[in-house]
């Protein structure tokens, strides 16, 4: 099928819209940006302001493997990480690299909805496997791999969108094993690692670079602020060098060299550090919070696990209800959501949806909660 599904952006104030997966406006943190610009401004040179080296300014890699070694647990090396401008950018250039038209591309069922157009606009066929409670089933998997060839697996193996669930440790070892066994490409996508509500997940897929063919892709969207258009890929050299090839790059250098100046000082000073703290006190709050207004308005008719980290809770209703119709309606009912089959690469799953928590704030979840059970309600489904 044809995804030509978009993102839900911020728009009318009076619309409590859980279908934005964005961090709330409180949360965008425009002091921090301007400590750290000031930062670099004072000690920029003109160099500064060139087209910066291939794989991305050399300090500023070495501020983030220092970042990345404490979130993970492990250690990172600066010349396993590569610079992009965020993980769409990054997702479609690893397409652009490791992908021909007509080769095939293993995905979650469900997955992250928009990351299916990329997957289409270069001409790949989508194969999904299923989840389980470890994540991608990987039983299931080595029974596709049986059939299926591909050149490419996408996967979100920590705190998943949209479901929230994470990869065990034994289950990452498993795929790095079959991606060098079956020799395709494992693009990991891990910008909710770092936002965990309790125990942090397993370690990165991308600690286990050099055990698999394994493109571990990270971005500062989703712990600092999506408007910077900077992330990273994080890769052993056999696969840096394959990167590093490319046209693009050879012609432009550095996806994002001053952004990410920027934020070499706010890692530096330690800024990023105590942001991250901050969004997972913030975001703990608002999953009890949605959690508790689900039990109220939805506890004996829907289905969820309450996320351990990530953005999302996914609710799952009896076979009868078709989200997708729902939605249509939800505008008069001045709340919105993700309808589960827009995370199916199969038109699958109409009757489950997705919820955000991360764009309001605990008042407005509770009153949203409560508007969407009016919208049910209306539709005679409650």
């Amino acid at each position: 099928m044809s995804h030509k599904v978009t993102f839900d952006v911020v728009g009318d104030p009076d619309i409590i819209n859980f279908g934005i997966g964005q961090p709330s406006a409180d949360l965008l943190p425009v002091d921090l940006m301007r400590t750290a610009a000031d930062g670099f401004l004072e000690k920029a040179s003109p160099q500064d302001l060139n087209y910066g080296e291939r794989q991305g300014d050399p300090l500023f890699r070495s501020a983030l493997a220092g970042f990345l070694s404490s979130e993970y647990r492990a250690p990172i090396s600066a010349d396993a990480l590569f610079v992009t401008a965020g993980n769409s950018q990054a997702l479609d250039f690893v397409c652009s690299v490791f992908t021909r038209p007509g080769d095939t591309v293993i995905v979650e069922e469900p997955s992250y909805f928009l990351a299916f157009r990329i997957f289409e606009d270069h001409g790949l066929n989508i194969v999904p496997v299923p989840l389980d409670e470890n994540g991608m089933s990987i039983e299931a998997l080595e029974n596709v791999l049986t059939r299926t060839k591909p050149a490419l697996l996408y996967t979100i193996p920590s705190f998943q969108n949209p479901c929230g669930r994470s990869m065990s440790t034994e289950c990452r070892q498993r795929l790095a094993e079959l991606s060098r066994a079956h020799d395709f490409i494992v693009a990991a996508d891990e910008v909710y690692q770092m936002l965990w509500y309790g125990s942090p997940p397993p370690p990165a897929l991308g600690t286990l670079a050099d055990q698999g063919n394994i493109l571990s892709l990270g971005s500062f969207s989703k712990i600092l602020a999506p408007g910077l258009r900077l992330g990273w890929i994080q890769t052993a050299p056999p696969l840096m060098e394959r990167l590093l090839g490319s046209g693009v790059i050879n012609s432009g250098g550095s996806f994002n060299q001053f952004t990410s100046l920027v934020m070499r000082e706010a890692l530096e000073q330690g800024l990023q550090a105590a942001f991250v703290e901050q969004l997972r006190e913030t975001y703990a709050r608002r999953v009890e919070v949605m959690d508790e207004s689900l039990q109220a308005h939805f506890g004996d008719r829907a289905r969820w696990h309450k996320p351990r980290g990530g953005y999302f809770f996914w609710l799952e209703f009896d076979e009868g209800i078709d989200t997708t119709a729902l939605r249509a309606s939800a505008d008069r009912f001045q709340t919105g959501f993700q309808p589960g089959q827009n995370s199916s690469s199969r038109g699958a799953l109409k009757n489950c949806l997705r919820l955000s928590f991360a764009n309001y704030g605990e008042d407005d979840i509770r009153e949203g909660v409560a508007r969407l059970a009016r919208l049910f309600e209306h539709s005679g489904t409650l």
